[in-house]
């Protein structure tokens, strides 16, 4: 559209929040207590006005994100935008963070999508088929694998405690300060948060063919405990792979 309406002077631009903003369906999904982790509002109106002042004719076609539209307007005190300022922002559920951890979970996840299509392919031909090959038991343990190692190599200091997932009936436990995981319960401490998802879901977050938000807010991804701290891990996890 910007393209079509370049010559008129009209510009079209798509404007987007970097993290959570706290709102009346931010209040809904998330309770009182994930306001502090928010901004306010008004970063996404400070930064519409910011577009709407510029040349349209010079700047149209952007896909824009606030405090990036706000930093090159030359704000530089984004503490004032923060519900509680000094606290740690939940970040947006839509928006990749940049890390290295995608390329290893897309391709666990793909070697279980393509053994699960072997598994269907093999089915329909009548042949017998196993649980793992359909999703289940050793791709979720190459997965879960991959994540801990990764870790390891790669320990993030912004992450801390330990997660547990309930997938498909049976539950995983991943502690992300140290890479410790496997099934079943957690070795100890009352874990951060519980994801619980069924067995096509948990691969399709996990090789990005489903957002994890979509899948929260549609009611096939359900998460119990710190909403701010989940949503960061699930967006670590569910990482496309960065070409």
């Amino acid at each position: 559209m910007s393209a079509e309406f370049r010559d008129e002077g009209l510009a079209v631009n798509a404007l987007w929040p970097r993290t959570a903003v706290w709102t009346a369906a931010m209040e809904m999904m998330t309770g009182d207590e994930s306001s502090k982790k928010c901004r306010k509002p008004e970063i996404c109106a400070d930064a519409f006005y910011a577009i709407v002042t510029q040349d349209s004719r010079k700047f149209t076609g952007n896909f824009c994100i606030d405090d990036k539209v706000l930093a090159d307007a030359g704000i530089t005190d984004f503490e004032q935008y923060a519900v509680e300022p000094g606290q740690e922002l939940m970040p947006d559920f839509f928006l990749d963070a940049a890390d290295g951890m995608g390329g290893i979970i897309r391709e666990q996840s793909d070697k279980a999508f393509a053994a699960k299509a072997r598994a269907e392919n093999a089915a329909s031909k009548g042949k017998p088929q196993s649980h793992s090959a359909v999703g289940g038991g050793e791709n979720h343990a190459a997965i879960f694998d991959a994540i801990g190692q990764h870790i390891k190599a790669k320990p993030d200091p912004k992450l801390k405690g330990t997660y547990v997932f309930q997938v498909g009936g049976k539950s995983w436990f991943l502690n992300v300060e140290n890479g410790d995981q496997g099934e079943g319960e957690a070795p100890s401490g009352k874990p951060i948060a519980t994801l619980s998802m069924n067995d096509a879901d948990f691969l399709e977050i996990f090789s990005g063919k489903l957002q994890s938000a979509t899948a929260y807010m549609s009611g096939r991804l359900k998460i119990k405990g710190d909403m701010g701290a989940a949503m960061k891990l699930d967006k670590l996890l569910a990482q496309k792979n960065k070409k």
